[in-house]
């Protein structure tokens, strides 16, 4: 129950309170005045004050005023026979919850303190809610301690402190948003919302009203004003996940936006001024899609002032084993378990080449932890591809010949067998199949007329 403190210098007050209270359930402290109040708080863990405001030796102003420099959270309702409009704003303005004259209803003084109290806490959990939104993506939460991690960390650290534009570059799975919050968590925004937004799972129309927002009568359905995810992060941080799928009109709109620092929200005739760090991502080469024409030189160089690009995870497998045991932890938590792994189950681990990097691992894991009825994590547990992965068979099967061979030629076939394949084991669902992938279906897609397949899905489901 809630520890309350009572603070009057008449001894009735008190009596009659502590009675009222105490029959409420609460654990009851008094105290004579502001003084002797102070020096129980020092003691004493209280969730709420209930206190005179003209007192002897230490009034119940200047009480809080000292309250506040080393308690800034406690919660305290004050009560008075000599209430005044000054009294209570300067109360307010110290953070009294409420303020009440006597002679008061008991009745409406409980009623007083318990929305104090429900105040209180949901301002604690909102603090530990945004606590844990910061845990999740602080440093911490990015394993490793490979030399090539120790950059990433290093690199995170030096740009937290800037507001420059970063792109983050890297392969599916290496953790690009886990990185882009831990920029925003150590920075000066770290307060501020971290809002965030896959660019390629939105139409063209629907990417615009979702970053820059609408009036209502834009468009049909559009019933009310709606902010956009810019003005959302207004002094935090936008972070753009797969900025490489944004379509040239799209492009186009947020290089203004980047360059004049204000949006038009879609049917709006003026413009609003936003300030929220930019933070882009993105699997696939922009520099390179530049040169294609299919992405703007200028965007490219306005979000690539600092990149950071991360590592695949075959390129530091000595961080297999930590992440191991750390997604092994996590998921035996969440599930109340207790399970290790098994030295040869690590060793299969650390011997597979990871394509899907870190989030392939993490869901492997995740899969093994649910399945494993015993106290180590077993081979069994595991995907067959992955216990039946040799490298060395590999090798021998992608050898190369004596003549050579056209890589591109070879890699392009290659390609194409996937997708196909890809597109029979989901009996020709595309969105199944850029699963399966691990890739946009607007990728996908883009791949079907390269290869000059794109009715091969309605074939597939037509059994031809």
């Amino acid at each position: 129950m809630p520890n309350l403190l009572i603070v009057d210098d008449e001894q009735s007050y008190r009596q009659l309170l502590s009675l009222v209270f105490g029959d409420a359930g609460y654990n009851i402290k008094t105290a004579a005045n502001g003084r002797e109040a102070l020096e129980l708080l020092k003691a004493e863990p209280i969730d709420m004050i209930v206190s005179d405001v003209r007192m002897p030796d230490l009034d119940g102003i200047d009480m809080l005023r000292e309250l506040r420099e080393t308690m800034p959270d406690v919660g305290i309702v004050f009560m008075t026979a000599h209430a005044s409009v000054e009294a209570a704003r300067e109360a307010f303005k110290l953070g009294a919850d409420d303020f009440i004259e006597k002679p008061f209803d008991v009745d409406e003084l409980k009623l007083i303190v318990k929305k104090a109290l429900d105040k209180q806490e949901l301002i604690v959990e909102n603090r530990a809610f945004k606590r844990a939104q910061r845990e999740r993506g602080s440093i911490k939460n990015i394993v490793g301690n490979s030399s090539k991690m120790q950059a990433i960390y290093q690199m995170i650290e030096t740009v937290a402190e800037v507001q420059s534009t970063v792109l983050i570059t890297g392969e599916s799975g290496t953790g690009k948003e886990l990185v882009a919050r831990a920029i925003h968590d150590r920075g000066p925004r770290a307060e501020k919302p971290f809002i965030s937004i896959n660019c390629g799972a939105f139409t063209e129309t629907l990417l615009e009203s979702e970053l820059f927002g609408y009036i209502k009568g834009a468009f049909t359905g559009a019933n009310t004003n709606r902010k956009g995810l810019f003005e959302a992060a207004d002094k935090g941080t936008i972070f753009l996940d797969e900025i490489g799928e944004m379509t040239p009109a799209m492009q186009v709109k947020l290089l203004r936006v980047l360059q004049e620092r204000r949006v038009r929200p879609v049917g709006a005739h003026e413009e609003l001024p936003v300030d929220a760090r930019v933070i882009a991502a993105t699997n696939r080469d922009l520099k390179q899609m530049s040169v294609d024409g299919t992405f703007r030189e200028d965007l490219f160089y306005r979000i690539s002032v600092i990149p950071i690009s991360l590592p695949p995870l075959r390129e530091r497998p000595e961080d297999i084993p930590e992440l191991v045991s750390h997604f092994v932890e996590k998921f035996c938590k969440l599930a109340g378990r207790s399970v290790s792994v098994s030295p040869k189950t690590m060793g299969m681990l650390e011997n597979y080449v990871w394509g899907g990097n870190v989030r392939e691992l993490e869901h492997t894991i995740e899969r093994a932890v649910a399945l494993e009825r015993e106290n180590e994590i077993q081979p069994e547990r595991l995907p067959e591809h992955i216990t039946n992965y040799n490298p060395d068979r590999i090798k021998a099967e992608f050898s190369l010949p004596d003549d050579g061979l056209n890589l591109a030629a070879h890699l392009d076939n290659l390609e194409k067998t996937y997708v196909i394949e890809a597109l029979k084991i989901t009996a020709g669902n595309q969105t199944k199949a850029a699963d399966l992938l691990q890739m946009q279906v607007r990728s996908l897609r883009h791949l079907l007329d390269k290869h000059s397949i794109r009715t091969l899905s309605a074939k597939i489901r037509s059994g031809e």
